[in-house]
């Protein structure tokens, strides 16, 4: 009870305070999937403003830490826990030190873990306090829209399924993220009746086959198809039912386990990518 009062509080209004003046930059928005292995550590960047979706697992913060430094963050204006698991949060307690953090979104979901409880101490050091999102709302990121879709139930049987939805759009171009978000929270977001169509979907659970059912993809008709993924990983991701069903869908794949680090650019019209396109190929156990 202690720790939930203290995880889901009210963030004050000062800690969203606008970039200053005079803040330059190229006009564009970036996704970074950044490398973390078997994990989610998505920086989504528009000009000086910054959103951290997920901190990977524990063994690539370091890594994720110094990409950050590298793009030149300082401040993460939105930092997203999509859920309580290692590969997701891991490295969320080594950011929170790192970086200054205005808002911060957890869906409510603890976990009786190390790994959970190294990201409440360092919440706890910086007085950082946890939005729970609610589904239909909205923030700016510079001038990106980022539109909350998930969770839309307030218990799980599987953590998975408390997984944050967001998509995030910049001028005709749009990205969608579910986290792990497996078949029976992406029936909920297409229930909800929210916009969910986007260029590009990150590929729910890593390519697992609990995710990215034939129905949500159809919804979201997206070109492109982004798995976040360690190479050789224990779990057999991408999962062969996924692979084909994206390849059957025309939609174009990019992954981490092939290309490293992706970058996706969009100037509001069209959307690159610094990577070459990726292969179908599914992963063995």
């Amino acid at each position: 009870m202690v720790l939930s009062l203290f995880l889901f509080g009210c963030v004050e209004e000062s800690s969203l305070i606008p970039k200053e003046d005079g803040a330059k930059g190229n006009g564009k928005l970036q996704v970074h999937f950044i490398d973390v292995g078997q994990g989610d550590g998505i920086l989504v960047e528009y000009e000086n403003n910054y959103m951290l979706i997920d901190g990977g697992p524990n063994a690539s913060a370091d890594k994720l830490v110094s990409y950050l430094k590298e793009e030149g963050v300082k401040k993460i204006d939105y930092l997203i826990a999509t859920h309580p698991h290692e590969d997701h949060i891991g490295g969320t307690d080594v950011v929170i030190d790192n970086f200054d953090i205005g808002k911060m979104y957890m869906p409510k979901a603890t976990a009786n873990t190390k790994t959970f409880k190294d990201v409440v101490a360092s919440m706890k050091k910086k007085n950082l306090k946890a939005t729970v999102p609610t589904p239909g709302e909205t923030f700016k990121l510079g001038d990106a829209e980022v539109l909350i879709l998930a969770p839309n139930s307030s218990t799980y049987e599987n953590t998975n399924n408390y997984s944050i939805g967001l998509k995030v759009t910049y001028g005709d171009n749009s990205f969608l993220f579910t986290g792990d978000a497996e078949i029976l929270a992406e029936k909920e977001i297409i229930k909800n009746g929210l916009d969910i169509k986007a260029d590009v979907i990150k590929l729910g659970h890593h390519g697992s086959r609990t995710s990215s059912s034939a129905a949500f993809l159809k919804e979201v008709n997206p070109q492109y198809g982004v798995i976040t993924l360690g190479k050789g990983n224990d779990y057999g991701h991408p999962h062969k039912e996924v692979m084909d069903r994206v390849k059957n869908m025309g939609i174009k794949i990019y992954r981490v386990d092939e290309a490293g680090d992706i970058i996706a650019t969009s100037d509001g019209q069209n959307i690159k990518f610094n990577v070459a396109e990726g292969s179908y190929k599914t992963g063995r156990k």
